[in-house]
Formats: C-alpha cells, structure tokens, sequence
C-alpha cells in the first residue's frame, strides 16, 4: 500500500513509468520454455536493471528462479546484492552467482574477494591477476572466462587463447563457473557471422568440457538448440522488448510510459509551436502541451516524429521535443478526453518501447535505459 507521501508524490508527478513484474517472470519463464530443460536461464540485469530498477527486477527475477545474475559494472554488483538481501529470502541469496562482465578493470581483485562477487575475466592478463589473487589467498576463486569469437569486444582474443591452452598452469587456482561468450549478430538470423562465432565457440567449448559454457543473449535463444549450451543469459527480452525484429514478439509488456497534459493551447496558422518554429500550423489545430522531455529519456530526435495514444486514438508530436516539454496535436480528440491532467500513453500499448525505438532511428534498449529519474514509478505483481 502507498504511504501518504508517495501518493502525494505519484500526483505530482509529470510522468508515470509502470513496470509489471509479473510480465517480467512471464517472460522469464517464456524463455526457459524456449531453452528447454537441462539449460540453466541467467539474467542480464546491468544498467540498472535495463532502466527499470536493479532493486525491483533483480528480487524478482530471483523469486522467479533467476540464480546467476550478469551486471556491466562491479558497482551494481553491489546494488543488485543489497536489493537481494533486502527483499529474498536468505537461502536464495546464498544461491545466486554474480559475475560483472567488465572484469578485474571494473575494480581490484580485493574487492571482489571481499564481496564474494564474481569477474568475467576478458584477457591473458586478468586471467594472470585472478590466477596470483588464489595464490595470495590460498584457495580457488570463482570466475568466468570470456572468449571473443567475432563481436571484437571483450574477451580473450584468439592469439590470447591460444596461448592460454599452451599454458593452461595459468588457470591454476581459478575455479571457472562459466566459459562464454557474445554473439555479435544474433537479432539478424541469416547473417553468416552467426555461424561462424557458433563454430569457434564449439571449438573452445571442448577445450573446457567439464564448465558450463554460455553463449546465447536474448535473440540468441531463438536461433535454435545449437546455441543453447548449459546456460543462456538473456537481457532485454526479459523487460518486453522484442528479439525477433521484423516478426511478432513472443515476449509480454512489462513497461507502460504515461505524460502529463499540463496546457492547451488553441492556435492558427501562421502561428508556430516550439524551438525553431520548426513546426508550422496550417491552420486551427489544438495542442496539448506535456511533462515529458529529453530530459526524461523522450529522445530529441523524436521531434516531429513520434506519436502519443489517449485510448486507442494515435497523436502526433509536433515540433521539436524539449528538455521537459512535448507537444502533441490533439485536435481530433474531443475536448473531454485531452485536459490538463489527462495523461497520455508515449509507447504504443501493444509494442511498447519497440514502437518509439522504431520512430527515433534507434532500438528498445536505448529507449529503456534511457528513461529519466523524475517519473513516478509503480511496480506491479510484486
């Protein structure tokens, strides 16, 4: 239930961000059905959790059975493991696996050892610090290796690898949870890179056959069996965006993004609206003024471009997007439905962030990681 406060917040708010958990695990378990049994299903949870709140997704994930988790920076290691502690139980805690893909360059090896969080390990030369940190401390230490096999990236690259299998001492004392790693290509099935990182990964996958190897993202899950291997860490099909571009997403809506009306505005042609001028009327139209803005994660770019919906009725934005103000031609709505206070929904309710991904020139994951702080945030099926 919302305390006082919160409600008072949640009604001054110029923008409502609301993230259904329950759709979240609905796509968790989607995913786990698509892998098949005998593939463990980890979690992709960096960026703060694709945007949505590292605290909430992570928990929730982990109630969902969620137990090796995939973070970019060692930071939010730390904030997905407090978010754990806070809302999961102790024995699911003790359970789950943290690795931070960014490696021993995201933060000294005493940090990880004093957090009981582990590195990805993406060169000869980590690999080299992680194998003298286990002799310092006098036992093996967890980790995961990264083998680059095409993105060109992270990861060992094939010389290092080479010479890795040459000196295999060099693992000594490193308990490795997981061998990996990253298709470059896997949203675009035809393309022959695909192939081509499966036939390399297979190759370093049997030089390691006793690791859980891991190699399929979330578009990855959908190019087939072959690219499952023991582990699939999927990110941004978790949080509804979809990973099959061009074909019917398989994945339920987990974010709903709403703006405030805060003014109409009657105007006629040759009046303008916005910087620049840049959108000129043509004649009597009404226009809905909104709390949502770059500033908010509404790209720049959608300016002039993207759409709004009140109900199942499309809007147009007009004139260029600002730091904190859209606008929007509302004059086929009729009055009742556009008033200030009225909010609007900025995702198409049936594709959600794909749709205003597709109308800025950009893709799901950047809209999603780029939403703002100042929304009011409801979680729902918590």
């Amino acid at each position: 239930m919302s305390s006082p406060l919160q409600s008072a917040a949640a009604a001054r708010a110029g923008g409502r961000l609301t993230i259904d958990l329950a759709a979240l695990k609905s796509n968790y378990r989607r995913l786990c059905e698509e892998i098949g049994p005998g593939v463990a299903c980890a979690a992709a949870v960096k960026a703060d959790g694709y945007g949505l709140g590292i605290g909430r997704v992570g928990p929730a994930l982990a109630d969902a059975g969620v137990r090796r988790f995939f973070v970019a920076h060692f930071d939010e290691a730390l904030s997905l493991k407090g978010a754990l502690a806070a809302r999961t139980a102790s024995t699911v805690v003790a359970a789950c696996e943290i690795f931070v893909l960014n490696g021993l360059i995201a933060a000294p090896s005493a940090d990880y050892l004093g957090e009981d969080v582990r590195p990805v390990l993406n060169s000869l030369g980590e690999v080299d610090q992680w194998h003298k940190a286990s002799a310092a401390a006098d036992k093996a230490l967890p980790a995961a290796l990264h083998v680059d096999t095409g993105m060109c990236r992270l990861g060992l690259p094939d010389n290092e690898f080479q010479t890795l299998m040459s000196s295999r001492d060099r693992l000594k004392g490193i308990d490795l949870r997981v061998i990996m790693s990253h298709l470059a290509c896997a949203d675009m099935p035809d393309h022959p890179l695909n192939q081509q990182q499966l036939a390399a990964f297979k190759e370093i996958r049997a030089a390691f056959a006793d690791t859980p190897a891991s190699f399929a993202n979330s578009s990855g899950i959908f190019l087939g069996s072959d690219y499952h291997f023991d582990v699939a860490r999927p990110g941004v099909a978790l949080y509804g965006i979809n990973p099959l571009p061009g074909r019917v997403n398989p994945m339920r809506q987990v974010v709903r993004l709403q703006g405030k009306i805060l003014q109409l505005r009657e105007i006629d042609a040759p009046q303008s609206v916005g910087y620049g001028a840049a959108y000129q009327a043509a004649g009597p139209m009404r226009i809905a003024t909104v709390a949502v803005g770059y500033a908010d994660g509404y790209l720049r770019a959608l300016s002039d471009r993207g759409h709004a919906w009140i109900g199942d009725r499309r809007i147009d934005v007009v004139g260029r997007v600002s730091m904190d103000l859209l606008a929007l031609d509302v004059t086929a709505i009729p009055g009742d439905a556009a008033v200030p206070g009225t909010f609007v929904d900025l995702f198409d309710p049936e594709t959600g962030a794909d749709s205003l991904a597709a109308e800025a020139g950009t893709i799901g994951y950047e809209i999603l990681t780029s939403l703002g702080q100042r929304y009011h945030r409801e979680y729902l099926g918590d």
